[in-house]
């Protein structure tokens, strides 16, 4: 439990953590972030990794100075494309497998019933729209990879939404992170980013729940 608050805290002060991450581990501070950003995207395990907010607030960082903006960038568009990648392929030869029962505590199925909804909805446009949601972000190149999606075709979408991704978030947070307001309501901004990625799969849940047939 004390780990999850720990998470938490985190989550809601980025600026803070990060800041610091950068002060006492300089270039390393790159690695740090790359790896996270290819875990949430890459790892069907890991959905509940920061992204949006994160890279909100590494543009932030790197208008700070404490961060080289063109480098960030460069290293968070990498990530994102090959976490995609790497899911893709792991839905492609272990999709199966990883949602069996004995998975069931660590993945959700509810998850992949949704993804592939949206899927089936949206089409291949699904690797770039999912992007910019939660959960549905991480396992989006997963399905793909298990309904066998066209690689090259997957790989155009791919790199379209990993790009439009982070400079959308990153350019946010360059340019806007030093508003007065936005500089001293900085965790309120970071939770209303969250709260907004996460409000098209809220939305999407209670329609669902709505059109059901009660039992």
């Amino acid at each position: 439990m004390n780990l999850i608050f720990q998470f938490i805290d985190f989550v809601v002060h980025l600026d803070v953590h990060l800041t610091q991450v950068a002060r006492d581990f300089g270039m390393w501070t790159y690695l740090f972030l790359f790896l996270v950003i290819f875990c949430e995207t890459g790892l069907v395990f890991t959905p509940f990794l920061p992204g949006d907010s994160m890279i909100f607030v590494i543009g932030n960082l790197a208008k700070s100075g404490e961060l080289n903006f063109p480098a960030i960038i460069a290293v968070l568009m990498v990530a994102a494309v090959l976490g995609d990648t790497c899911n893709y392929h792991i839905g492609k030869f272990f999709g199966l497998k990883l949602f069996s029962k004995d998975n069931a505590r660590f993945l959700k199925k509810e998850y992949l019933i949704k993804t592939q909804n949206f899927y089936e909805k949206y089409g291949g446009k699904t690797i770039i729209i999912a992007r910019f949601i939660p959960i549905i972000r991480t396992f989006a190149p997963f399905v793909a990879g298990m309904g066998s999606m066209n690689y090259s075709k997957f790989l155009s979408y791919n790199v379209i939404g990993g790009i439009s991704w982070v400079a959308l978030f990153s350019f946010a947070g360059f340019f806007f992170g030093k508003i007065p307001f936005v500089e001293n309501n900085f965790s309120v901004v970071i939770l209303a980013i969250i709260f907004i990625s996460l409000l098209p799969g809220v939305i999407t849940f209670l329609r669902e729940r709505k059109s059901s047939p009660a039992k």
